[in-house]
């Protein structure tokens, strides 16, 4: 299912015509004692806005211009104002780390690394899901991009593997097979965007949200940290769980070796692009870990890292203007962040958690972290987009609950993985999962079902797991 035919079925104009009616409904209600007029014509045409990131009329990039142009034009931000959210570092980090992403691709060193596990561990249905698992989690770091990741690497090969074993879609022979194969490398994709802050573009937009409206940063350490424990667990259950669920024809796969044998001795050794691409991968992510020592931003360690691969011709400069989905990325975000920031800059985040806490007042924190906890992850039922999710109930339930007394780094980055878990639960959770769906070895009705069991397996280990561990790290 393409990115366009996920909005309902409705026509674009009618999905546009929706989103404006929204923004309509919002400015012309009176707003609520307590906030003041610009802050409610902002959330107006926020909230229009990210209602134009579920429903799509438009490109997404197309309405977040739309939505920056009307903020001075309607008197809610000055020009300058409306445009400072381009010189945010953070999202200077997910347009560098995009052109990592094209370097792995186009080097062939994300394939050679997928292969050469395959090669060497790939013997049975079981051990080529955590072989893929592994290669995954190999990239994520350099890849915050889980549409690149996922269908431009990790695809082609499960795809391959799939094959290889005489799987194809509408026909009943190793049905089963190819759907665990190529279920369990989505489940790798999502897993590992859960672990490293720039895994995933919406935790990279955790982040950004966090300074913004708290005033607080997760380092890419300090994330880690929090998730590697419960995240490492879920990279060992979520394939376990998934062969119980969907119970493989086939369990002894040596056709998958051989196949990976086959392509690694047709890519020859490793070519003087890939061992200056892997030399440059190493080194970034030796300074992403350890920057609280040396304070080096993120930001500023990626534009390294792409400098690097300009100066060495790994990636040239035709390359990065291809990456349409970078510069898209930086258009909406940029617009997007900034009207987050200005929201609580005006103050309606704060009378928003005001109300809230009154409403559950007398409630425990923690006991109101579960409930909203969970309301946060399935309320992904009703979109097709982690950063659509993150715009829309990040800010809102992370400020409720440190309201409420709950520590602000715990909970930033608990809300940040569990979003990305929550993208099991559809066949259109993110951008990446219509390309595994429509390989067409599972329907609607059994994607659903077990991408609901694998999501609650998340959410008790994120609850379970994640909370204890995080507290033992200080972090709550």
């Amino acid at each position: 299912m393409s990115e366009k035919k996920k909005g309902q079925g409705l026509p674009p104009v009618v999905r546009g015509l929706i989103c404006v009616a929204i923004g309509i409904v919002l400015w012309f209600i009176p707003a609520p004692a307590g906030v003041s007029a610009p802050a409610w014509g902002l959330l107006a045409v926020f909230v229009a806005t990210i209602a134009g990131f579920i429903l799509q009329p438009m490109p997404i990039g197309a309405i977040a211009i739309l939505a920056c142009t009307l903020l001075p034009l309607l008197g809610i931000m000055k020009a300058g104002e409306a445009l400072a959210g381009f010189s945010n570092t953070t999202i200077w980090l997910i347009v560098s780390a995009f052109m990592f992403a094209e370097g792995f691709i186009k080097t062939g060193l994300g394939k050679r690394i997928s292969y050469a596990l395959l090669a060497r561990f790939g013997s049975s249905t079981l051990r080529v899901a955590y072989v893929m698992s592994a290669a995954d989690f190999c990239i994520a770091p350099f890849t915050p991009s889980n549409t690149a990741r996922g269908g431009g690497i990790i695809y082609p090969i499960v795809r391959s593997v799939v094959n290889a074993v005489g799987a194809e879609p509408g026909k009943e022979e190793n049905r089963r097979t190819g759907a665990f194969l190529m279920f369990s490398a989505y489940a790798a994709v999502i897993t590992s965007a859960c672990i490293f802050l720039t895994g995933a573009s919406n935790n990279v937009l955790c982040n950004t949200l966090a300074q913004e409206v708290f005033g607080t940063s997760i380092s890419w350490g300090s994330w880690f940290a929090a998730c590697i424990v419960p995240g490492l667990l879920l990279t060992i259950a979520t394939p376990y769980l998934l062969y119980r669920l969907i119970d493989p024809e086939q369990k002894k796969m040596p056709e998958t070796q051989q196949l990976a044998r086959r392509e690694l001795h047709e890519m020859g050794p490793m070519s003087g692009k890939e061992k200056i691409l892997c030399t440059i991968f190493v080194l970034a992510l030796i300074l992403w870990a350890t920057g609280s020592i040396h304070h080096i931003d993120s930001a500023f360690v990626a534009l390294m890292g792409l400098s690097a691969m300009l100066v060495t011709r790994v990636l040239d400069w035709s390359d990065i203007t291809r990456q349409h989905g970078a510069w898209d990325v930086l258009v909406w975000m940029g617009v997007l962040v900034n009207m987050a920031a200005y929201l609580s800059k005006l103050g309606l985040m704060k009378w928003f958690a005001d109300v809230m806490a009154a409403k559950f007042g007398g409630m425990e924190w923690m006991t109101m972290l579960v409930v909203l906890c969970l309301v946060y992850t399935f309320a992904h039922y009703l979109l097709a987009s982690n950063s659509a999710h993150i715009m829309a109930l990040f800010a809102a339930f992370a400020t409720i609950l440190v309201a409420a007394g709950a520590p602000v780094l715990g909970v930033l980055i608990l809300l940040g993985a569990l979003c990305n878990s929550a993208s099991f639960l559809t066949h259109y959770g993110c951008g990446v999962t219509p390309i595994f769906f429509g390989a067409g070895f599972m329907g609607q009705g059994q994607w659903w079902k077990i991408g609901f069991l694998v999501t609650v397996m998340h959410v008790v280990v994120w609850l379970g797991i994640g909370l204890p561990w995080m507290k033992l790290l200080g972090m709550f």
